[in-house]
């Protein structure tokens, strides 16, 4: 008698029937996201560029523009407040050292000199009234000692006759002794005239050391408003040429304003305003070049400012070289300032990807020029010519080096040929 055989495992036929479907519906739920999740954009190979990566020499240096101004430079400055009567230069005209650059006018200046030098005559002529008086008193002073001395002999003489005539007996005591009185007062006052001339010789001595020494402070003052009169004319301490001058005519000026500059043509420098992303790299001494229609012009970082502008510092480089006979203020060049030595490394043109990406990825192209995939690299050191990159890329690849920004996210550029 035959038995019916059942079918085994009937149901996992069930659940695998039911399952493989499902699975490809998610694998395709799965894949449909994933390739949404990757975008692309395409373009013509007429609208970008492409730099080639290379292995090759780095040299380490920066580009950028300077001007030559002078190594010197005086400031000329008004002395005196004026009114401008007369500019005798003009910028640019070369002027020697005393040269007059401007006349000023100062009517109250005009006004203490004639003051001054009334009472400088004033005073002169009180001490010449002053030496004469004493001139004169000296001499009646001399007259009284001859006098008095004339008298102590005459009084000596009669001292000695009445000397004479009581040791004789021939006078009386009260005689001799009114005698040698009267001689005694009269050598008594002329050693006290004697003493008078003296102090007195003394305190005139000393009264006119001091009117001469006031008069010759006099003198000076006068002497000062004087040089301050002559101040009114503006004149160049330095010999060179004229850079600039402030000052037209009619114009007050200031004492102590600045009125112009002197640029000393002895020696020049170049002045330049670099980006701070460059400020720790910079140090006194970095070497140089300028290319000058051919020729070339060595030039060193002399002094580095500190203080940092609108995302630029200043330098100031020196010219090593013989300077051209033409050279002029004011020049600008183009330096190439060497920041290291040379070094192999792997090297991509620079381009507009770099302000888009910031260094941190680039398009690099496929083999066969179809398309380009979107790849971290990393970027170092750069010149005006080349990117140093340390990772991400290999020579003899090419990448997109023109402007990236309207690529948006993409990260896959199809290109059409």
């Amino acid at each position: 008698m035959d038995r019916e055989i059942k079918p085994k495992y009937r149901k996992l036929r069930k659940i695998l029937m039911i399952a493989v479907p499902a699975v490809i519906i998610i694998a395709g739920i799965v894949a449909a996201f994933v390739s949404s999740s990757s975008t692309s954009y395409q373009t013509d190979s007429k609208t970008i560029t492409f730099g080639e990566v290379t292995k090759g020499e780095f040299n380490d240096f920066i580009r950028f523009a300077g001007k030559v101004e002078t190594g010197t430079i005086v400031q000329v400055s008004s002395i005196e407040t004026g009114v401008v009567v007369k500019k005798w230069v003009e910028e640019g005209a070369m002027v020697n050292e005393g040269d007059i650059i401007l006349t000023l006018d100062n009517p109250n200046l005009q006004e203490q000199i004639l003051t001054s030098e009334s009472q400088l005559a004033e005073r002169q002529n009180m001490l010449r009234e002053t030496e004469l008086a004493m001139d004169k008193e000296r001499l009646q002073m001399r007259q009284d000692l001859l006098s008095s001395r004339t008298e102590v002999n005459r009084l000596g003489r009669i001292l000695n006759q009445q000397k004479e005539l009581y040791a004789e007996k021939l006078v009386s005591k009260e005689e001799y002794t009114k005698a040698k009185e009267d001689y005694d007062l009269a050598k008594e006052k002329m050693e006290l005239l004697k003493e008078r001339i003296h102090q007195d010789e003394s305190y005139r001595s000393v009264q006119v050391r001091m009117m001469r020494e006031s008069l010759e402070n006099m003198q000076r003052s006068f002497a000062l408003v004087r040089n301050r009169a002559d101040n009114l004319n503006i004149k160049a301490s330095h010999s060179g040429q004229l850079g600039t001058l402030n000052a037209e005519l009619g114009q007050n000026v200031a004492a102590g304003q600045l009125v112009g500059q002197i640029n000393i043509l002895d020696n020049y420098k170049i002045t330049a305003n670099i980006d701070e992303h460059y400020i720790d790299r910079i140090t006194p001494g970095l070497t140089g070049e300028i290319d000058r229609n051919g020729a070339k012009m060595a030039v060193s970082v002399k002094k580095i400012y500190p203080e940092v502008n609108s995302g630029h510092f200043r330098i100031d480089l020196s010219l090593d070289s013989p300077l051209p006979s033409n050279i002029r203020v004011g020049q600008s060049f183009y330096i190439d300032l060497r920041l290291g030595d040379p070094a192999q490394a792997v090297l991509v043109p620079k381009g507009q990807f770099y302000q888009a990406s910031g260094g941190n990825w680039a398009y690099v192209v496929d083999a066969d020029g179809k398309g380009a995939t979107k790849r971290k690299i990393k970027i170092d050191r750069q010149n005006p010519d080349y990117y140093e990159v340390i990772e991400g890329l290999t020579p003899g690849e090419r990448i997109i080096t023109s402007d990236c920004s309207r690529f948006g996210e993409a990260d896959r550029i199809i290109i059409e040929q």
